[in-house]
This record gives structure tokens, sequence and C-alpha cells, in this order.
């Protein structure tokens, strides 16, 4: 496919980081040009509050705008771009996680900048530091391309004193914008700026008075004292959407999306940064996830999925792919969504080669190849590539199996459906065996419960029991399929429908209302285990 063929493609494409970069490209068509006419990069950004750990949140908004990147360098035929993770690390710390040791330190420290307080894991010169070493670590464990920046460094070492300048040039401005939104009791005290006490070292939120724009000077109260003190060199910071339409003004930020929970914040910190002379960002509101009850998830209560148990029980491909999908849509996360979005995964990559550009564009598997670098979609190492035995498939076997099976184990039964039984051979599948082993001992084998069958269903369990016994040893999946649809289709069984029947054996063989392919999963435990599955389930 030329190049041409390519951008053309993306113009017109509907996958969905197209469309937020063709916002990009129409604001740069021939790339980000600065003051003097030279070509700069468009800079994307992420934000990180490092007063908790890493979590999927995070993945998710470094993967999707990483994605918008890519496309905005294939639409502009590889105009210059950047990517900064930005650590609001000047924050204070408002409450104490659940998740971190010495808990007492913590507490004993609430309210100063998070880059200030004692690192509770005894590691780093502060709890910023250790959360911002975690982020890096984290992001270069998926190889995201991308800049770390603090607000703590950009604070202390001055390099934001201009910045904070502007805000007090336009304090009053800014106030007219933010009083309007807030509750009476807090516009009494509401400043757009926030001092760092001498005494306390605390992050304060109390009115201030701009004695002197140029020297940063501010007049405030701090434990009965007046105080008068430069906001300068990290002795202030600012208040979270003040703080957000500097930043965007100050790096020159191009593009930023974020969660629904942000909508207001995006409208006021919008108005501010046209306020101090920039313009608010281009960038998607995203919906939030949800749990398996349709609840908002949060952190205090626990009911989400962190990104460790995802990659315990699925694989970091399944998860990219899980996000790409409709991010203006609400998403559940939970345990029970991890294996249709490996196998999906497996489906759309397998198929990806053999589409036209139009499809291949929408093809979420595409955009994840590309995202840290690889070749462009069908063109990259492994498309188009498969796995002999689907992830639902490798569960229901597992599941048989029982929650002590071996790695091993199940290598010994993919030999009945895979000729070349050397794992080496089959890495793709070979590296779904530990998840699936996990999944089923954690989530499926607390649960299993295998039903006795009812009159009829143990009727036509035993036709089926005679039907493979006349099989032989290795007959095909197919022979095998065949052979369950004809019994399902016996009017003397009394099923309703295909439907039934096939319920009627996930639920008597395997223990779950939902199933694979029989002839499939037969074949691959096995006729002589199958008809012992069989024998089990009709003396229940």
């Amino acid at each position: 496919m030329s190049q041409e063929n390519l951008i053309a493609a993306a113009h017109s494409s509907k996958a969905w980081p197209f469309e937020e970069a063709r916002k990009l490209a129409k604001r740069y068509p021939d790339g980000k040009r600065g003051k003097d006419g030279a070509l700069e990069p468009v800079l994307f950004e992420t934000g990180y509050g490092p007063s908790g750990l890493p979590h999927i949140g995070t993945f998710q908004e470094v993967l999707r705008t990483t994605l918008v990147r890519r496309a905005y360098e294939v639409l502009t035929d590889g105009a210059p771009t950047r990517l900064v993770a930005f650590s609001d690390d000047m924050d204070g710390l408002r409450k104490v996680p659940d998740n971190v040791p010495n808990a007492e330190l913590l507490s004993a420290n609430l309210g100063k900048p998070l880059s200030r307080i004692p690192d509770p894991f005894g590691k780093f010169e502060s709890f910023a530091h250790h959360n911002n070493a975690m982020l890096r670590e984290f992001l270069d464990r998926f190889g995201f391309d991308y800049e770390f920046v603090s607000a703590s460094d950009r604070y202390n070492s001055g390099a934001f004193d201009d910045a904070l300048r502007n805000v007090l040039r336009h304090y009053g401005a800014i106030m007219d914008v933010m009083l309007p939104t807030l509750r009476a009791e807090r516009q009494a005290t509401y400043s757009p700026v926030l001092p760092v006490s001498p005494t306390s070292g605390i992050v304060l939120q109390v009115p201030v008075e701009v004695v002197d724009v140029d020297a940063g000077i501010i007049r405030f109260e701090d434990e009965g004292k007046t105080v008068e003190q430069t906001i300068f060199g990290g002795h202030a910071k600012l208040q979270w959407k003040v703080d957000w339409a500097m930043r965007w003004v100050a790096l020159g930020v191009d593009y930023e999306m974020c969660g629904k929970d942000l909508t207001d914040s995006v409208t006021q910190s919008g108005k501010i940064a046209k306020i101090l002379g920039g313009r608010r960002p281009d960038g998607l509101i995203y919906e939030l996830f949800l749990d398996e009850k349709g609840e908002k998830i949060s952190k205090s209560k626990g009911n989400g999925l962190t990104i460790e148990e995802w990659l315990r029980y699925g694989t970091e491909e399944s998860l990219g792919f899980y996000l790409f999908r409709e991010p203006k849509s609400a998403k559940q996360l939970h345990m029970g969504i991890i294996p249709r979005a490996v196998d999906e995964y497996w489906q759309f990559r397998e198929k990806l080669p053999t589409q036209p550009i139009e499809q291949q564009l929408g093809n979420p598997v595409w955009h994840l190849l590309r995202a840290n670098g690889g070749t462009a979609g069908a063109d990259a190492p492994g498309a188009g590539d498969k796995v002999a035995v689907t992830f639902g498939l490798l569960l229901n076997l597992v599941g048989v199996l029982g929650p002590h099976a071996t790695h091993e184990q199940v290598w010994s039964y993919l030999g009945n459906y895979v000729e070349d039984v050397d794992p080496a051979d089959h890495p793709e599948l070979n590296a779904l065996i530990e998840p699936a082993l996990a999944y089923n001992r954690d989530v499926v084998a607390p649960s299993l419960q295998r039903r006795a069958p009812a009159a009829n269903e143990a009727d036509a369990l035993k036709a089926l029991d005679a039907a493979l016994a006349a099989m032989g040893d290795e007959p095909s999946a197919e022979d095998i399929q065949t052979a369950v649809y004809e019994i399902g289709k016996l009017e003397d069984y009394g099923f309703e429908n295909l439907r039934d029947w096939f319920k009627a054996l996930y639920e008597t063989l395997l223990g779950s209302s939902q199933g694979p392919r029989m002839g499939s999963f037969i074949a691959l435990y096995g006729i002589a285990n199958t008809r012992k599955l069989i024998e089990e389930a009709l003396a229940r």
C-alpha cells in the first residue's frame, strides 16, 4: 500500500483516533510552527496525580493519547510530535491511600506537597518521588514513548515563574471565572494561588492579596499571622483548574484527553487559558469505568480491576484492545470481560491483512501494533497470526482438568488438537496457558458446579456417548460436531432447539451456562476423557 493511499484513507476513517487527530490536523495541517516559522513538535500531554500508585486508568489515558498521536503522524505524513507525562506532585496530600505502608507517617504530613512528604516505602526522597518512579517504570514496561515532567521540578526551579506572574497579572479576571462556579462558603476562602505555609509546610487554601506582581509577592493569613511571601521558586502552587490552564499555556500543550468527571474543569480551565493568552488544547472526554453491577469504580470501595489482575488473567494486547473500543461509552471493568477480550483481539489480528485499507484503519489491532513505533498495520510482524486454540476453549479445558492443573498437563491435551505440540513453535498459544490456569483457579473453580442432567438430557448424553464410542480415537472436530448436532435435532430427546441441547452439555459436563464449540472441545479433551465426563454426569 502506498503512503498516499494510507493518508487518503486516514482522512476519511471513522476510527476514533483519526477523528481526534483530524482536529489537530485541521489546526496544524503541515505541522506546528513556532513564532519564527520553524517546525515544532505537536505536544500531547497526559496527567498523573501521584497521591496513589499508577493504575489501569493511567494506562488507558497514555495508551489512548498515544493512539491519537500516531494517527496524527499518519495524517500529516510524519509531522513531529511529543508526549509529556505530567505529574502533579506539588499537590497537597488530601487523604492517606489504603494501599501503602506507614499510614501514620502520611497522616502526620497531610496537606503538604506530595514531593515534600517522606516516602512511606523508605526507598525515595519523597512519597511523590516514589510514585513518580513507579509511573516511569509502569510506562516503560509497556514501551511508551514519552517525556516525564513533574510539577515540583517546574515550580521549584523557577521554570513556572513567568507563568505564575502571568496568573497574578490576570488575578481578577480569573476570579471572575471561578467565583460564580463556587458555593458561597467556598467563595469566601477561594484563591487561584495556594501559598505553602512557611510555618507548617502545608499547602494553604486561604484568601490572598496580590502585593507585587513582578516580584510575585502575595499577602495571606497563616496561623493568626499576616505573611508576605513570594509565590516563585516552589513557595506556592495554583488551584487545580488554574494550574491546568497555566500548564497548557506554559508548556504549549496541543492535545489532552480526560475523563467525564473533569468536564467542568475542562470548561473553566479553557476560559482561564484564554485569559492567560493561550487556548484550550483539543481533546477527547471519555466515559468512566463501571463495575460488574454498573456502578462507578471507586478506589476506596475496591470495586475495580487492577492492571496487575488483568495481566494475571489476560494479556497486555487484550487490555489494549478492550481500552481501544468505544471510549465515549461507559465500560464495565471486571474479571468476566477478560476472556472475551483475549479472543476478540486474536480474531481482529488474524483478519487484519485480508481487510481493505478502510477496514484496517478501523481495526483496533492496526492501531495497537503502531502504538509504540511499530510497523503500520497489516505490514507489522505478527499481523495475521492466529492461535490454534482460543482462550475460551483453553478455559474449558483447564476447567475440566481442575484447579490444580499444570502447564505441562495442558500441553499434553493440546497434543490431541495441535499437530506440532512443541510449545516453542506456538509462543502465542503458550503465553495464554498461565493466564487460563490462573483465571480458572481464582475466578471459575470457586463457583464451578456441574448439575445433574434431566431425564431427556440424560438420554441424549447416552446417545452422544454411544456415538463417540463408535468414532474411534481420533475423529476430526467437524465429525464430532456433526454427531452432536444430529443428536440435538432428534425429536426423541425433546429439545425445542439446539441452543437448549448445547446449554445442557455446558451445564452438565463443563459447569457453565456458556461454552465452546463442542466438536472442538471434545477433540481437544479426547474421546475417552469426554466419555468419562458423560459417565460422571449420568451418575449425578
